[in-house]
């Protein structure tokens, strides 16, 4: 109970000096401590599961986003320019990510299976839960906050979410990225009815959208226009038919009062070159045009812009020439410019979009992939369309069925772009009853490596005319697991056994190329930076950033191998070098203390043992 409100509502009042504005909720401090708390874990790479390994920069990563995003802060701080989520509604129903201020790769675990250490259910966060918005917003935070520091100055995000927590998000957007940052909310209307309203039935949801800095990212956003190709066929149909101008004009004015055609208002004609829309002929006197316009049917002089022609002669005539003029049924109607699709094929954004809910699952329906409900990848291809870049990183931290993936490879191989992603999903259990499960993918995850790699291979078959050799449609997939490293166990009364343990730190079940990414993490480099293995001296040395980094894992190192490893600094021509071993791998300790000396000769003055 909070007396202060119950003595209020009986009609006793305190003056409050303290009282200010402020968004607050039960937790927020426990979530600011999360966004803080370091991640214990690693992600340790999964070739086989992955599609063209050595050359893709995509990047497809199982595991809680909040850890995760913490692993990734140093090797892609500023690094990424566009993110896009679609976290869990919270309707009551949906999964919620349960985080734990001590361990929370333990939780992940744990909740992987969607169950606690007691066995209780982890997946539902009823709207009868006392701290129903609370629990949301504390599971928002601090993935918003690590986020935040992901983005490049020039950055933007797209969050969608529907009613029942859309203020609440703006609050805390606000909050996290600054109101100043705010670019607006969009609204997505779709074709599917949300029939458990008692009021009206919701067709819409909405997507907030935020800059890391407002003023340096680019202004004038355009997208394509989308169904071009569509709306195109059926005017070019009604005009091969040779249906009248008039016939043509009603039938294209009926067809843009569907949502799906929003977008060609006013664009009611067609002829031999296309659809098109008319424009003004005067406004601004240009004129010394006095050579008559005639009519094509009544072969009279049409009628004059009362403020004179916006075109000077030469001009008018190239348009004549080029039947660039719409004529009306006869004289007495001005002439007007024709201004054809083909040649705007961009708008400036509407703060309302409709997408057909249906795109994606007829698209599942065709590669054989069992998914309900999945989000039409056009849409995530209009946002990226807003952003306007060609390149860089696209990060979605709630990946699902991998859409923006899809989208991120389709929009490249339309327009010829370079952009990269990053998808992070954790391994949801898939239902046990649904038709995903009972085909054999355990988890959404399964579902959404499926999806990627028979998308890559559709849009390559789909575009035979199309030179696409240089489309990158493959992806590293990494898995979040504890550290490679083992944990000092505090337990005294195994004091001599844990010493002995202690001498190889390194867990058994992990291999080189575990902790060779997890040395890239720590370092902060790129995780799909390339990667060189050498024979040197019989021993295995990983070569990363062309000669940035060098990495031997293997044993019994001596004092020739190190010299070897040296060398390397030479060869590659890098300015600077930075060479690690495993603590225990040096064949002594005087090894490992000349080791030191001999890189430092060779100007290597970073040596790191783990």
């Amino acid at each position: 109970i909070d007396f202060v409100k119950l003595e209020e509502e009986l009609g006793e009042f305190t003056d409050k000096e303290n009282e200010r504005y402020n968004f607050t909720w039960s937790g927020k401090q426990e979530a600011k401590k999360i966004a803080q708390t370091p991640s214990t874990g690693t992600l340790r790479p999964s070739k086989r599961e992955s599609k063209n390994w050595d050359t893709t920069q995509n990047l497809y990563i199982e595991g809680d986003n909040l850890e995760v995003l913490k692993l990734l802060q140093k090797s892609y701080h500023k690094k990424v320019k566009m993110i896009y989520i679609d976290p869990p509604y919270n309707t009551g129903k949906d999964f919620v990510y349960k985080d734990n201020f001590k361990d929370n790769i333990k939780n992940y675990l744990e909740v992987t299976n969607q169950v606690d250490s007691k066995g209780n259910r982890l997946s539902t966060n009823s709207e009868t839960n006392g701290r129903y918005h609370s629990d949301w917003l504390s599971m928002m935070y601090p993935r918003l906050k690590l986020a935040r520091n992901l983005l490049k100055d020039d950055g933007v995000i797209f969050i969608s979410i529907d009613d029942n927590e859309v203020a609440n998000l703006r609050k805390l957007c606000d909050e996290i990225f600054g109101e100043d940052n705010f670019i607006g909310q969009t609204v997505r209307a779709s074709n599917s009815t949300k029939n458990n309203s008692n009021y009206i039935s919701i067709t819409h949801d909405y997507a907030l959208v935020y800059a890391k800095l407002k003023e340096a990212t680019k202004k004038n956003w355009q997208v394509g226009k989308k169904n071009v190709k569509g709306f195109q066929k059926i005017a070019n149909r009604m005009f091969k038919q040779k249906l009248s101008l008039d016939e043509i004009e009603n039938e294209l004015k009926a067809l843009v009062k569907y949502p799906k055609f929003y977008d060609f208002d006013h664009y009611y004609y067609c002829d031999e070159k296309g659809v098109y829309r008319t424009d003004n002929s005067g406004g601004v006197d240009n004129g010394n045009y006095t050579t008559e316009i005639i009519h094509p049917a009544t072969k009279k002089p049409c009628n004059k812009p009362a403020k004179g022609w916006r075109y000077n002669e030469q001009t008018i005539l190239k348009m004549l020439e080029k039947n660039m003029f719409h004529f009306g049924k006869n004289e007495n109607t001005i002439p007007l410019p024709k201004r054809y699709l083909n040649d705007y094929l961009t708008t400036v954004p509407s703060g309302i979009s409709f997408f057909d809910t249906q795109i994606d699952t007829n698209f599942f329906k065709k590669i054989k992939l069992p998914f309900d409900f999945p989000k039409p990848y056009e849409y995530i291809q209009y946002l990226l369309q807003m952003e306007g870049s060609k390149d860089g990183i696209v990060l979605d931290f709630f990946s699902g069925s991998a859409t923006t993936a899809h989208a991120v490879m389709q929009l490249n191989a339309e327009d010829g772009g370079k952009r990269k992603y990053i998808c992070v999903q954790i391994p949801e259990p898939t239902d046990k009853k649904s038709e995903a499960y009972k085909t054999g993918y355990k988890n959404i995850c399964e579902i959404g490596k499926e999806r990627i790699r028979r998308a890559g291979e559709k849009i390559i078959a789909d575009n035979p005319d199309k030179d696409l050799s240089n489309l990158d449609i493959g992806f590293k997939v990494f898995k979040l697991d504890s550290s490679n490293i083992k944990e000092w166990d505090s337990d005294f009364d195994n004091l001599e056994q844990n010493l002995i343990d202690a001498t190889e730190n390194i867990k058994e079940d992990r291999t080189s190329q575990d902790l060779l990414y997890e040395i890239l993490l720590k370092y902060g480099l790129d995780l799909t930076l390339p990667i060189e293995e050498k024979a040197i001296d019989n021993k295995k040395v990983f070569i990363i950033g062309f000669g940035a980094l060098a990495v031997c894992l293997d044993e019994n190192i001596t004092i020739d191998t190190v010299e070897a490893v040296a060398k390397l600094k030479d060869k590659y021509e890098t300015e600077t070098m930075r060479v690690v071993f495993k603590d225990s791998s040096f064949k002594d300790a005087v090894v490992k203390t000349n080791a030191i000396q001999i890189l430092k000769q060779y100007g290597i003055d970073e040596i790191v043992s783990i």
